[in-house]
Protein backbone atom coordinates (compact mmCIF):
# COMPACT_ATOMS: atom_id res chain seq x y z
CA UNK A 1 0.00 0.00 0.00
CA UNK A 2 1.66 3.36 -1.06
CA UNK A 3 1.17 7.20 -1.61
CA UNK A 4 2.86 9.35 -3.68
CA UNK A 5 4.38 12.34 -1.96
CA UNK A 6 3.37 15.81 -3.46
CA UNK A 7 5.65 19.01 -3.71
CA UNK A 8 4.04 22.33 -2.16
CA UNK A 9 2.92 23.35 -5.70
CA UNK A 10 0.66 19.87 -5.37
CA UNK A 11 2.60 17.92 -8.27
CA UNK A 12 4.20 14.52 -7.62
CA UNK A 13 7.68 14.32 -6.99
CA UNK A 14 8.12 10.91 -7.61
CA UNK A 15 8.85 9.51 -4.52
CA UNK A 16 6.29 7.30 -2.86
CA UNK A 17 6.02 6.55 0.93
CA UNK A 18 4.53 2.76 2.20
CA UNK A 19 1.83 2.93 4.77
CA UNK A 20 1.34 -0.10 6.89
CA UNK A 21 -1.68 -2.31 6.42
CA UNK A 22 -2.08 -3.27 10.32
CA UNK A 23 -2.40 1.03 10.38
CA UNK A 24 -4.05 2.09 7.19
CA UNK A 25 -5.70 -1.08 6.23
CA UNK A 26 -8.01 -2.73 8.59
CA UNK A 27 -11.60 -3.46 9.14
CA UNK A 28 -13.00 0.01 10.65
CA UNK A 29 -14.25 -0.30 14.36
CA UNK A 30 -17.17 1.75 14.67
CA UNK A 31 -17.65 1.59 18.45
CA UNK A 32 -14.12 1.99 19.35
CA UNK A 33 -14.05 5.52 17.58
CA UNK A 34 -17.28 6.41 19.43
CA UNK A 35 -15.70 5.66 22.44
CA UNK A 36 -12.69 7.56 21.65
CA UNK A 37 -14.77 10.33 20.39
CA UNK A 38 -17.18 10.01 23.58
CA UNK A 39 -13.96 10.50 26.05
CA UNK A 40 -12.55 13.23 23.93
CA UNK A 41 -15.63 15.26 24.01
CA UNK A 42 -16.22 14.44 27.90
CA UNK A 43 -12.97 15.60 28.96
CA UNK A 44 -13.80 19.06 27.46
CA UNK A 45 -16.53 19.62 29.81
CA UNK A 46 -16.30 21.69 32.66
CA UNK A 47 -18.56 19.82 34.83
CA UNK A 48 -19.06 23.49 36.91
CA UNK A 49 -23.05 23.06 37.04
CA UNK A 50 -23.99 23.87 40.88
CA UNK A 51 -27.82 24.46 41.93
CA UNK A 52 -28.52 25.07 45.87
CA UNK A 53 -30.72 22.13 47.35
CA UNK A 54 -32.84 22.64 50.46
CA UNK A 55 -29.99 23.05 52.98
CA UNK A 56 -28.14 25.50 50.95
CA UNK A 57 -30.84 28.27 50.95
CA UNK A 58 -30.61 31.31 52.93
CA UNK A 59 -34.64 31.79 54.30
CA UNK A 60 -36.92 31.45 57.72
CA UNK A 61 -36.94 28.13 59.04
CA UNK A 62 -40.30 28.86 60.22
CA UNK A 63 -43.14 26.13 59.80
CA UNK A 64 -45.82 27.99 57.53
CA UNK A 65 -48.70 26.66 59.43
CA UNK A 66 -49.51 23.96 61.49
CA UNK A 67 -49.56 20.45 60.70
CA UNK A 68 -53.00 19.48 60.77
CA UNK A 69 -56.82 20.76 60.74
CA UNK A 70 -56.05 23.16 57.78
CA UNK A 71 -57.58 21.12 55.42
CA UNK A 72 -54.83 20.97 52.73
CA UNK A 73 -50.98 19.52 52.53
CA UNK A 74 -48.42 19.80 54.49
CA UNK A 75 -45.96 22.53 54.74
CA UNK A 76 -42.48 22.93 56.15
CA UNK A 77 -40.48 26.33 55.80
CA UNK A 78 -40.05 28.70 52.67
CA UNK A 79 -37.03 26.71 51.77
CA UNK A 80 -39.26 23.80 50.20
CA UNK A 81 -38.83 22.88 46.90
CA UNK A 82 -42.47 23.55 45.92
CA UNK A 83 -42.09 26.64 46.74
CA UNK A 84 -40.38 29.82 43.92
CA UNK A 85 -36.99 30.59 45.67
CA UNK A 86 -37.01 26.96 47.23
CA UNK A 87 -34.17 24.44 47.04
CA UNK A 88 -33.96 22.38 44.04
CA UNK A 89 -34.78 18.41 44.57
CA UNK A 90 -31.26 16.20 43.01
CA UNK A 91 -29.86 19.17 41.29
CA UNK A 92 -26.56 18.80 39.20
CA UNK A 93 -23.61 18.85 41.42
CA UNK A 94 -19.72 19.40 39.71
CA UNK A 95 -18.08 16.64 38.48
CA UNK A 96 -15.77 15.20 36.33
CA UNK A 97 -16.78 13.63 32.88
CA UNK A 98 -13.66 11.97 32.18
CA UNK A 99 -12.94 8.42 31.78
CA UNK A 100 -10.48 6.29 31.38
CA UNK A 101 -9.64 4.26 28.08
CA UNK A 102 -7.21 1.19 27.38
CA UNK A 103 -4.84 2.71 25.18
CA UNK A 104 -4.91 -0.64 22.85
CA UNK A 105 -8.72 0.54 22.23
CA UNK A 106 -7.40 4.19 21.32
CA UNK A 107 -5.20 2.96 18.62
CA UNK A 108 -7.79 0.84 17.32
CA UNK A 109 -10.06 3.82 17.17
CA UNK A 110 -7.42 5.67 15.30
CA UNK A 111 -6.78 3.04 13.10
CA UNK A 112 -10.37 2.65 12.32
CA UNK A 113 -10.66 6.25 11.27
CA UNK A 114 -7.26 6.41 9.13
CA UNK A 115 -8.31 2.90 7.30
CA UNK A 116 -11.94 4.43 6.37
CA UNK A 117 -10.26 8.06 4.96
CA UNK A 118 -7.50 6.21 2.81
CA UNK A 119 -10.41 3.99 1.56
CA UNK A 120 -12.40 7.79 0.96
CA UNK A 121 -9.36 8.96 -1.23
CA UNK A 122 -8.85 11.47 1.73
CA UNK A 123 -5.47 10.76 2.90
CA UNK A 124 -2.14 12.79 1.30
CA UNK A 125 1.03 13.17 2.12
CA UNK A 126 3.67 15.63 1.41
CA UNK A 127 6.98 16.24 0.78
CA UNK A 128 8.48 18.20 4.39
CA UNK A 129 7.47 21.65 5.04
CA UNK A 130 8.95 24.52 6.65
CA UNK A 131 8.59 28.28 6.35
CA UNK A 132 11.63 30.70 7.02
CA UNK A 133 9.10 33.21 8.68
CA UNK A 134 5.59 32.64 9.69
CA UNK A 135 3.58 33.52 6.57
CA UNK A 136 -0.66 32.47 6.37
CA UNK A 137 -0.87 33.86 2.77
CA UNK A 138 1.98 31.51 2.27
CA UNK A 139 0.44 28.59 4.06
CA UNK A 140 -3.13 29.56 1.86
CA UNK A 141 -1.03 29.50 -1.16
CA UNK A 142 0.12 25.97 -0.27
CA UNK A 143 -3.67 24.91 0.21
CA UNK A 144 -4.48 26.79 -2.63
CA UNK A 145 -1.98 24.25 -4.66
CA UNK A 146 -3.14 20.92 -2.64
CA UNK A 147 -7.01 22.49 -3.47
CA UNK A 148 -7.73 22.07 0.25
CA UNK A 149 -9.31 25.61 -0.09
CA UNK A 150 -12.33 26.16 2.30
CA UNK A 151 -12.11 22.77 3.54
CA UNK A 152 -11.47 21.33 6.74
CA UNK A 153 -8.02 20.10 6.51
CA UNK A 154 -5.72 18.11 9.42
CA UNK A 155 -1.66 18.31 8.92
CA UNK A 156 0.49 15.87 10.55
CA UNK A 157 3.87 17.09 11.13
CA UNK A 158 6.90 14.63 12.24
CA UNK A 159 8.23 17.28 15.03
CA UNK A 160 7.58 21.06 16.16
CA UNK A 161 7.82 23.24 13.96
CA UNK A 162 6.27 26.73 14.93
CA UNK A 163 6.83 28.63 11.66
CA UNK A 164 4.16 26.32 10.38
CA UNK A 165 1.83 26.38 13.42
CA UNK A 166 1.40 30.51 13.45
CA UNK A 167 1.00 30.28 9.62
CA UNK A 168 -1.82 28.11 9.78
CA UNK A 169 -2.65 29.59 13.23
CA UNK A 170 -5.73 32.07 11.54
CA UNK A 171 -7.09 29.73 9.33
CA UNK A 172 -10.21 28.59 10.77
CA UNK A 173 -10.43 25.30 8.69
CA UNK A 174 -6.89 24.50 8.92
CA UNK A 175 -5.28 22.54 12.07
CA UNK A 176 -1.38 21.63 12.34
CA UNK A 177 -0.63 19.27 14.92
CA UNK A 178 2.16 16.93 16.08
CA UNK A 179 2.48 12.91 15.30
CA UNK A 180 2.33 12.68 19.23
CA UNK A 181 -0.87 15.43 19.83
CA UNK A 182 -3.51 13.31 17.52
CA UNK A 183 -6.84 12.31 18.82
CA UNK A 184 -9.71 10.15 16.82
CA UNK A 185 -11.82 13.43 16.91
CA UNK A 186 -8.79 15.44 15.55
CA UNK A 187 -8.74 12.77 12.29
CA UNK A 188 -12.81 12.36 12.22
CA UNK A 189 -12.92 16.45 11.96
CA UNK A 190 -10.42 16.76 9.35
CA UNK A 191 -12.49 16.32 5.79
CA UNK A 192 -8.44 16.11 4.49
CA UNK A 193 -5.37 14.86 6.69
CA UNK A 194 -2.18 15.44 5.24
CA UNK A 195 0.96 13.58 6.72
CA UNK A 196 4.43 15.51 6.40
CA UNK A 197 6.84 12.50 4.30
CA UNK A 198 8.95 12.31 8.20
CA UNK A 199 5.50 12.53 10.43
CA UNK A 200 4.25 8.90 8.33
CA UNK A 201 6.77 6.37 9.44
CA UNK A 202 7.11 7.55 13.01
CA UNK A 203 2.72 7.87 13.50
CA UNK A 204 2.69 4.12 12.24
CA UNK A 205 5.02 3.69 14.50
CA UNK A 206 3.48 5.33 17.34
CA UNK A 207 0.48 2.89 16.55
CA UNK A 208 2.39 -0.02 16.87
CA UNK A 209 3.49 -0.27 20.05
Amino acid sequence: MELVVLNTSGKETGRKVTLDETVFGIEPNQHAVYLEVKQYLAAQRQGTHKSKERSEITASTRKLKKQKGSGSARYGDIKSPTFKGGGRVFGPKPRDYRFKLNKALKRLAKKSVLSQKLRDNSIKVLENLSFDAPKTKEFITLLDALTLTGKKSLFVLPEANKNVYLSSRNLPKTRVLNYNEISSYDLINAGEIIFLEGAVEKFQDNLKK
